[in-house]
């Protein structure tokens, strides 16, 4: 059974590195500056947590069942270019009076159908540079994926300038232009149909979610993604707290994806110097160090700084390793299922919790004990990776 059809290759990857950039340029004008924009409305602190904590709600069951319904249809590109379009259309919600409920129902409905976009199309590049032992060409992936942080660094940086010109009363047309880019991207992505077999699609996903070394593995990525939810829920407004202007806020963020590109474009050569599992650890390790910096010394320009340069290896190798891992735990039919578990316990599950845990903790203490927190969620995070590499080094010694 083929995984691919026969005309995947460079088409396909350029179409994939095209709608990764739109996808995170929509992403980089929304995240940031949402939680800005709910303050602006008037909404306290818990209600920003618990808006922006919808979209890891969607998390926890909307990539698996697009997953599971792209690896039984097999049909993962037409899956995508609805989900875009159907997200472009929820988003229009933003454009009615603003009220607590229509916000939460046209966020939860925007991010329900763009939950499928990043793990099938992960699985669409994934089937284009995955040998028949399963191993991922990472210096190809790192190729299309530069491009969701080139679109994400551009994104950002200039609607921090953007909405410092005409302030955050342009947020609304600004998320369905960017929306709109997605759209016109996804429907460029050539259609592929993955051939599929009926029994090959249940039970063997049970098996792999048993293995010792992969739970370990996924407590791991929950543990150093929560600790990020800090940085994507309330490190603007911490920023904005300390009195930086809505342009160092982009800056700041711009300068962790400009690393984070220097990283996607050379990690082949040096993802090779080490096991996946080891740059997992160290990611994690780093995780901690880098939110201890944010929180203690916030008011240091120059040590924020450095704490956002730790973005290259803190996200961008984990991810890259953790991709690579989940192809190969997840080989042919499970694969979209496995891209989905991905988001679901990395990205579902931490940001509920980060974002109302998060809240809670900013209002009861300020936002410098989130960071506080992020830290020793990165430092837990670092013994699940280290477990998870003995049981693997482990199995190794006695294959």
């Amino acid at each position: 059974m083929s995984e691919r059809a026969p005309e995947a290759g460079r088409s396909t990857l350029g179409a994939s590195a095209l709608l990764s950039c739109a996808y995170f340029a929509a992403i980089g004008g929304f995240n940031p500056y949402a939680p800005l924009w709910y303050k602006e409305l008037g909404l306290s602190v818990f209600a920003i947590g618990v808006l922006v904590s919808l979209q890891s709600w969607t998390r926890l069951f909307a990539p698996y069942a697009w997953g599971a319904l792209a690896d039984r249809s097999g049909q993962r590109v037409w899956i995508i270019r609805w989900a875009a379009l159907a997200s472009f259309i929820a988003a229009l919600g933003f454009l009615l009076p603003p009220t607590p409920l229509s916000l939460g129902v046209a966020v939860f409905l925007m991010f329900l159908f763009n939950a499928a976009i990043v793990p099938l199309t992960e699985a669409v590049v994934a089937s284009c540079i995955t040998d028949a032992e399963g191993r991922m060409d990472a210096r190809r992936y790192g190729r299309v994926r530069v491009w969701g942080s080139v679109g994400f660094l551009a994104s950002v940086v200039l609607a921090g300038w953007w909405y410092q010109w005409l302030g955050l009363k342009a947020f609304a047309l600004t998320t369905l232009m960017l929306l709109g880019a997605v759209v016109w991207a996804a429907w460029r992505l050539p259609v592929q149909r993955v051939k599929t077999v009926q029994h090959d699609v249940g039970a063997p996903i049970g098996a792999v979610l048993r293995r010792p070394e992969v739970g370990w593995f996924f407590a791991g990525l929950f543990l150093t993604v929560l600790a990020h939810s800090a940085l994507y829920t309330f490190f603007s407004l911490y920023l904005i707290e300390l009195g930086y202007g809505k342009g160092m806020v982009g800056l700041l963020w711009a300068v962790s994806v400009l690393v984070e590109i220097v990283w996607f474009a050379f990690q082949g050569r040096l993802l090779e110097s080490g096991s996946l599992h080891r740059w997992l650890l160290a990611a994690a390790l780093l995780t901690a160090l880098r939110f201890a910096i944010t929180a203690a010394f916030g008011q240091n320009l120059a040590l924020l700084i450095l704490a956002q340069c730790l973005h290259a290896l803190t996200f961008a190798v984990q991810h890259t390793a953790c991709i690579a891992l989940i192809t190969r735990y997840f080989p042919g039919p499970l694969r979209g299922r496995g891209q989905a578990l991905y988001s679901v316990l990395g990205y579902g599950l931490s940001g509920v919790l980060g974002g109302l845990g998060g809240g809670w903790l900013a209002q009861q203490a300020g936002y410098a004990s989130v960071f506080w927190a992020a830290s020793a969620m990165g430092l837990l995070g670092a013994i699940c990776c280290w477990r998870s590499m003995r049981l693997h080094e482990a199995t190794l010694k006695t294959a």
